[in-house]
């Protein structure tokens, strides 16, 4: 198992494979529609949109934590 302590990279690593995955594929049905190779596009556009995804994550997290406890109410 990988230590505590990287949790916060561990976690910005799955959001950008789960999301880049998502957002990949509904950008790529979108813009050409489900065409025979689609498999292909849609994976050469999920690797592109991770190697950008994964330095973002890391990037914004720490910003996305600080106005969620702004805005949710402390127990």
């Amino acid at each position: 198992m990988i230590p505590n302590k990287y949790q916060h990279i561990v976690f910005a690593f799955f959001m950008a494979l789960l999301m880049s995955c998502l957002m990949s594929l509904v950008i790529s049905l979108f813009n050409v529609g489900l065409v025979a190779n689609i498999l292909q596009i849609w994976l050469k556009a999920w690797l592109f949109a991770f190697v950008v995804a994964f330095p973002a994550v890391m990037l914004v997290a720490p910003v996305v934590r600080r106005l969620v406890n702004k805005v949710v109410k402390a127990r």
